[in-house]
């Protein structure tokens, strides 16, 4: 018996994707979460073999989830089951030891597919996700630039990110405009929009 966590913060989803699982005869859904500052300590408490995690979750989404569980060893394979087909997400994922990446729109035989073959030692992509990450290429972003980036999000202005990431704001204003050009974004708002999009913030 394949024993998997569900982490996924819409109820009613993650309601019908236990269901679905408890259909198969080899897997068992062992404990639920609905934000992702859950899921160390449901992991910790129910020992999986496989987390199932969605990646759009408050408390912590499911990519900062997998590279945690990745830094503390845990024992199970997590796959990330996703609405949000972002390349940088993909790769992110690749690079934080996830074993399965699963669109939320697949086939709930795809998804059992998926667990099983993880569970196995394997790894599972959705192949139109793969497919875009790879035609996307890697992120041009530095680590910087990405933090800069997500600060302006947030609405923060450069006085605050100078001061919150010990920079001057000259500086600041550096890393933007270095962030605009990799992006040909045309001002600070439409370059967080494209790294945004591409999944890498």
């Amino acid at each position: 018996m394949i024993r998997i966590l569900l982490a996924d913060d819409e109820h009613l989803i993650r309601g019908a994707v236990a269901a679905l699982l408890g259909l198969q005869p080899d897997l068992e859904v062992v404990a639920e979460v609905g934000r992702g500052d859950q899921v160390l300590d449901a992991v910790a408490e129910h020992d999986p073999d496989v987390a199932v995690l969605d990646i759009d979750m408050p408390g912590a989404d499911g990519l900062t989830v997998a590279e945690r569980l990745h830094q503390t060893g845990a024992r199970c394979a997590v796959c990330i089951l996703t609405s949000l087909g972002r390349p940088g997400y993909l790769r992110r994922a690749m690079a934080a030891g996830v074993r399965g990446f699963i669109a939320k729109d697949a086939p709930a035989e795809d998804l059992a597919a998926a667990v099983r073959k993880i569970h196995a030692g394997g790894r599972y992509l959705d192949a139109e996700l793969a497919a875009t990450a790879m035609a996307a290429g890697d992120n041009p972003l530095t680590e910087r630039e990405r933090e800069v980036l997500r600060l302006v999000g947030k609405g923060v202005e450069a006085p605050r990110i100078a001061a919150t990431l010990h920079l001057s704001e000259g500086t600041v204003r550096n890393y933007l405009s270095s962030a605009m050009t990799k992006l040909g974004a045309g001002n600070r708002l439409a370059a967080v929009r494209a790294a945004e999009d591409m999944g890498w913030i």
